[in-house]
């Protein structure tokens, strides 16, 4: 109670100290997860006093007054979540690797987002003035233009950990022989072959945006964006000025299970900044329920767009089959009714995470791995079992394995007989538990919470007018100067210069010598 005091007590005299700012906060992907880290942003921002505008298709209920939404929640309808059930991914009748696919419809929904008429009748408002924008970069750079509009510093915000596409915004990408991609299903250190992958994969993105996708991208923003900046009475930006003018780079993850690796100034880490400072009760029949677990509970949950209710009926009868074999209470986070369900088996159409995570009979975690769910685990401290299905979930698992407080089973019609052995190794294994617990410490031992450090670093932005002492020297450096190319050029040059100098003084000698022995013959 004394702790919670002190925090509303730093509150209020952050509030009473701070200059209250306007931020343009955007977050327009039709994703529960992502409409999570959106709140997560806007939550502390308003805490900390500011005026917040917040683009997104979770508009809030009961807003206070220094928040407006400007609802797009139409983007359903250009990226239906629902097309991305598990059976229809089970089944590959829909093909989430296609990074060609991604990327073009990224673009596509941003386009939508500023077509739609609450958010492009507040870019053509000339009366509409904001301090900083804060956008989630997900696959395309074309909400930098918000930032262009508004004449103000832009802070992108990585929902997965930080990587190799988003950080050539703000420096250079990483090395692959040492890094992997988002999507990845490999962790350094890397062997020939996954280097050889790693690098190919770079070259085969890079390629597709040079011939093709920075091209569209180029196109919406020119569209879009140069026709509001005009009326404004300013010469628009290019595109490249517009999306590589970020201030600061900030990634939704934290040492404790982010790759060791070296990052510009302008990255910050702030990964759990959405997860509640004081975690909200559960319902006193849960809490009943988690009480009497007398051996520990298993809490299984897909997530907030894989839902369990879509699950081939095979599966869900497999799965149920095996929950009831346990001797751990199982609760199973699934959308719909159930019949005949075993006495240790609970349903639940929607999960309180958060606070059945904190619950000290919770023994284990079983998650698709999405980046929420793994650091809300290790936020908590409780080991994890992984079921990777698409996305950054390969890597996010493949990491928590290697970490030591997780094991992973592979999504198939036959996965119950697996996930009960990994069920009752990570349940009886001590070393699982003590590892979360380890990481968990890791994760807490900051100089502040993720929300203040936030908080700091965007106040930090506006005051000094964009952070411009920030910035890495990389982006202003060409790259055939980064890769030494025109010193390489001098050298080929020189030594072709020398070859051929070397070659004449050779057959001037020659020569000389040749005619030194006529003479003497003569």
């Amino acid at each position: 109670m004394e702790r919670m005091k002190m925090y509303w007590l730093a509150v209020c005299l952050m509030l009473a100290c701070a200059e209250a700012s306007k931020i343009l906060v955007v977050f327009p992907l039709p994703s529960r997860s992502h409409g999570n880290l959106g709140d997560g942003v806007v939550k502390h921002l308003l805490n900390a006093g500011h005026e917040v505008t917040y683009i997104s298709p979770f508009p809030y209920k009961n807003a206070p007054p220094t928040l407006r939404t400007i609802d797009v929640s139409k983007n359903f309808d250009i990226m239906p979540m629902d097309i991305m059930s598990i059976k229809t991914i089970m089944d590959s009748r829909i093909s989430l690797d296609s990074m060609g696919f991604m990327l073009y419809m990224m673009v596509e929904m941003m386009r939508h987002t500023i077509q739609t008429e609450g958010v492009n009748k507040l870019l053509n408002d000339p009366k509409e003035e904001f301090d900083l924008v804060i956008a989630e970069w997900m696959f395309t750079d074309v909400p930098a233009g918000f930032a262009s509009v508004f004449d103000c510093p832009l802070i992108w915000l990585s929902s997965v950990e930080v990587h190799w596409m988003i950080l050539q915004l703000v420096d250079q990408p990483t090395n692959p022989a040492y890094t992997v991609d988002i999507m990845s299903a490999y962790t350094p250190p890397l062997n020939f072959w996954q280097r050889a992958n790693e690098l190919w994969n770079q070259v085969k993105i890079k390629f597709l945006n040079f011939v093709w996708l920075d091209g569209v991208q180029e196109r919406a923003f020119n569209e879009l964006i140069h026709p509001i900046i005009l009326k404004r009475g300013r010469k628009p930006p290019t595109f490249d000025e517009s999306r590589y003018n970020a201030s600061l780079l900030l990634s939704n993850a934290y040492i404790s299970t982010a790759a060791s690796i070296a990052l510009p100034q302008n990255h910050k880490f702030i990964g759990g900044y959405h997860i509640d400072e004081e975690v909200k009760p559960m319902s006193a029949e849960l809490k009943k329920i988690m009480d009497n677990a007398k051996h520990g509970v298993v809490y299984f949950s897909m997530g907030s767009n894989l839902k369990s209710k879509d699950m081939p009926e095979e599966l869900k009868k497999s799965l149920l089959q095996m929950f009831g074999t346990l001797k751990q209470t199982v609760l199973w986070k699934f959308e719909d009714k159930m019949e005949n369900l075993p006495s240790n088996v609970h349903i639940l159409d929607w999960a309180p995470q958060q606070a059945i995570l904190s619950h000290p009979n919770l023994a284990v975690f079983v998650t698709h791995g999405g980046l929420l769910s793994t650091t809300e685990s290790v936020h908590f401290g409780v080991p994890i079992i992984g079921i990777p299905v698409f996305a950054d979930q390969f890597l996010n698992v493949v990491k928590a394995v290697n970490k030591g407080f997780a094991q992973r089973v592979d999504l198939s019609y036959s996965m119950a007989d697996k996930l009960k052995e990994a069920i009752i190794e990570v349940t009886s294994n001590k070393r699982y538990a003590e590892k979360a617990k380890e990481l968990s410490l890791i994760h807490h031992d900051r100089p502040v919470k993720p929300g203040v450090e936030m908080v700091h670093w965007v106040n930090h932005v506006i005051k000094t007018r964009g952070a411009p002492h920030l910035r890495s020297p990389a982006l202003h450096v060409p790259f055939y100067q980064k890769m030494y190319l025109d010193l390489a050029a001098v050298l080929v040059i020189l030594f072709l210069a020398g070859r051929v100098l070397l070659r004449k003084i050779c057959a001037a000698v020659c020569s000389k010598k040749k005619s030194g022995s006529q003479k003497k013959n003569n």
